[in-house]
């Protein structure tokens, strides 16, 4: 068989395993001591009933079927963060101990100036962090941007493509986890291809990517041991996210500094629910998989900083299906051992019908780059030069968060 029928049969290209979801392209280990992780919320998931805005009449009066009660002794009302706001009790077991100990922070008011609402143009559009109304390029992601100021700093997107926010000069890795073990290339067929590209430019990418496939894949069978022993098998079904987030745990704790990974499903146009419902299973499954990724960084916590993010938030009035529409303004996240936390920061405004952006959404009042920026700066000791090759044109926000 030629080397032509052979990548034809095995389906892979020169640097890429496409089969197993695996980029062969892997830097050396991180270069600086501090991680990063950021969490994007495909979909646009409803930000006022995560962060419910309990000092404002107009919210009560615009869900009247889906709203958050205000803070009582009752488990299904809104858990107190301070005079304003609340938590949705079901982050009770999860991301509101972290708020109390002062490891988690929100920015209300947050996202892009983008005025489409379409979920895919604004997903590129925030992932590429460029200037809008200007040239745009698909190939440049704002966290590739910042490994290159990161001298060498590891970073690996848990991904099955690699998304554009990892796009780039720098080359970083790509995984599916979920497809990791579902390996098509046995140990025969995979020393064929390290042969075939041994003593070649390419032969170092093509051993690497070997690498870090054999190293998931041997870390997930060993917990999918310890899960069938221990009958909890639910972590899975539930989309599988707090499983992920172990493993994506172990491999920021031990071996990159920078990491993405998507959550989809977001999209809640009808019966979103309130305390109970689709968008509460789904905060309580997304809670419960960022504190596995807690425990998993172990003392790596401290030097650790998590960034939860989305398209765009929902329209602050509830529709007639019970759910709620695209919408503009949302809010942000950010947890960590070293965050500077229980605190909800950034520029702020009541909550009134007068307030609303174009009378139905949050307005964007922190523009997501100056955000990032701001946490990004802080957390690696970037230089305002530095900066602006992350982030062109923008000043970042300093919310003395990290």
């Amino acid at each position: 068989m030629n080397r032509r029928d052979l990548l034809k049969s095995f389906a892979v290209a020169a640097t890429s395993l496409s089969a197993t979801g695996f980029s062969t392209q892997l830097l050396a280990a991180p270069t600086v001591q501090q991680r990063c992780l950021v969490v994007f919320l495909r979909g646009a998931y409803d930000a006022s009933n995560l962060l419910v805005p309990i000092s404002s009449s107009f919210y009560y009066e615009s869900r009247p079927n889906i709203a958050i009660a205000k803070p009582s002794a009752d488990p299904l009302s809104a858990l107190a963060l301070n005079a304003d706001w609340g938590l949705h009790p079901a982050l009770r077991d999860s991301i509101y101990p972290m708020f109390q100990a002062g490891e988690a922070a929100f920015i209300p008011f947050a996202g892009t100036h983008d005025l489409s609402r379409s979920h895919f143009e604004t997903q590129d559009s925030i992932e590429m962090g460029q200037e809008l109304g200007g040239s745009r390029n698909f190939q440049s992601g704002f966290m590739n941007r910042l490994a290159a100021q990161l001298n060498g700093t590891s970073a690996m997107s848990f991904t099955e493509q690699l998304p554009i926010i990892m796009r780039g000069e720098t080359k970083v890795a790509n995984v599916a986890l979920q497809k990791a073990s579902k390996n098509s290339l046995d140990d025969r067929q995979s020393k064929i291809i390290a042969q075939m590209y041994g003593k070649t430019a390419l032969e170092k990418q093509v051993e690497d990517g070997f690498a870090v496939r054999g190293e998931v894949v041997q870390n997930m069978k060993a917990e999918e041991v310890t899960l069938n022993n221990d009958g909890n098998r639910d972590a899975i079904s539930t989309k599988g996210f707090a499983l992920e987030a172990k493993r994506i745990g172990k491999m920021m704790r031990d071996k990159y500094a920078l990491g993405f990974i998507d959550v989809g499903g977001w999209d809640t146009h009808v019966n979103q629910g309130g305390a109970n419902g689709v968008l509460a299973n789904k905060l309580e499954e997304l809670g419960r998989g960022l504190l596995a990724y807690k425990a998993e960084m172990g003392s790596v916590w401290k030097n650790t900083t998590v960034v939860v993010i989305s398209e765009f938030g929902r329209t602050f009035r509830e529709n007639g299906k019970r759910g709620t529409d695209h919408g503009h303004g949302s809010v942000y996240w950010v947890l960590g051992g070293g965050v500077k936390g229980g605190r909800i920061v950034g520029e702020q405004i009541a909550l009134t019908a007068n307030s609303l952006f174009q009378n139905r959404d949050y307005p964007v009042l922190n523009e997501y780059r100056a955000v990032l920026g701001g946490v990004f700066a802080r957390s690696y000791g970037l230089s305002a030069s530095q900066m602006q090759q992350v982030f062109a044109g923008v000043t970042p926000l300093d919310l003395g968060l990290v």
